[in-house]
């Protein structure tokens, strides 16, 4: 039994839910998502109610799946998502160009990071995270849609992965980072 699947999604006001039989449209005052629903299951709107139903139980996952992609879709249109990355290590830069962020990474050439659509990013240098040894800024990333935000975070991880020794590289913030030691002369 998918215990996901069973929780009602409250639509707030607002927000407009309109249910297709392959897809579900959300939109709201941050914009309008489109998400897939799964074969064997349906959704029923009742009032300001959002229920997802299965055809058997062998489809429990999709059940699951699909209302939390529904749920998505709706904070997405209301409240939107957002994810922090810091950029840390000596010389290391991240510059926020309107549709692109510009990495130096310790690489012989800058990173041109291109911004898809409907992601929005700011840098700022947060002062009560001077306790990360050469920390350079945080990297603040916004969208809607949840599915596209975390794709967009990997890849910019991908950049420059954390050092195991020092930490240095694109770290996901408030992600702790367990440092290995380094080696010991004798």
């Amino acid at each position: 039994m998918s215990r996901i699947g069973k929780k009602v999604i409250t639509v707030p006001k607002g927000v407009n839910v309109t249910v297709g039989e392959r897809e579900l449209e959300v939109k709201g005052p941050k914009g309008t998502l489109k998400t897939p629903v799964p074969e064997g299951i349906t959704f029923k709107l009742e009032g300001d109610q959002l229920q997802a139903e299965r055809a058997s139980d062998d489809l429990a996952a999709n059940h699951g799946l699909a209302r939390a992609l529904a749920n998505n879709a709706v904070v997405g249109v209301t409240e939107g998502f957002s994810k922090q990355m810091d950029v840390v290590g000596v010389g290391y830069k991240a510059d926020v160009q309107s549709k692109k962020i510009v990495f130096s990474l310790g690489y012989s050439h800058p990173i041109e990071f291109p911004l898809p659509d409907g992601v929005e990013a700011k840098s700022e240098r947060v002062p009560a995270k001077t306790s990360i040894q050469q920390y350079q800024v945080t990297l603040t990333l916004s969208s809607i849609d949840k599915q596209k935000l975390g794709q967009v975070a990997a890849e910019m991880h991908n950049l420059r992965k954390p050092d195991p020794y020092k930490g240095k590289g694109v770290r996901y913030a408030g992600v702790p980072l367990k440092l290995r030691p380094g080696k010991t002369g004798k």
